[in-house]
């Protein structure tokens, strides 16, 4: 990294939270499996490559030597937290949203449960 201008300490610093967010929450995932786990995988994943952006870009930029330019500085300023945005979203929409498939026999089981609750006629 000391190759392309960033000290390996900041690069610690910014890629060991992302890292161990997917180290735990892919063990949390593997524990407790909630119904759309695929969605919250690409969650994670998407989290880490948010934080490799900056050090993508000061790559590219060493490589192509295109780095002078505002509008593209601009540009990967503000993606940076709109990938961290959809990553954090992605994740709501994993644990937050309802199952994927609804199946017909919890549904019979519900009207059976139902119908064996006593009501208080009164």
């Amino acid at each position: 990294m000391e190759s392309i201008g960033v000290p390996w300490f900041i690069v610690v610093r910014y890629l060991g939270p992302p890292l161990f967010l997917v180290l735990v929450g892919g063990a949390l995932l593997w524990w407790r499996r909630p119904p759309r786990a695929g969605l919250a995988w690409t969650a994670l994943v998407v989290n880490l490559f948010a934080a490799t952006l900056p050090f993508l870009w000061i790559g590219v930029q060493s490589l192509t030597g295109e780095g002078d330019l505002t509008v593209i500085g601009l540009v990967m300023t503000l993606l940076q937290p709109a990938v961290v945005v959809i990553a954090w979203s992605l994740l709501l929409l994993a644990f937050v949203g309802g199952p994927r498939e609804h199946s017909d026999a919890t549904e019979v089981e519900g009207a059976e449960a139902a119908a064996r609750t006593p009501q208080n006629v009164g």
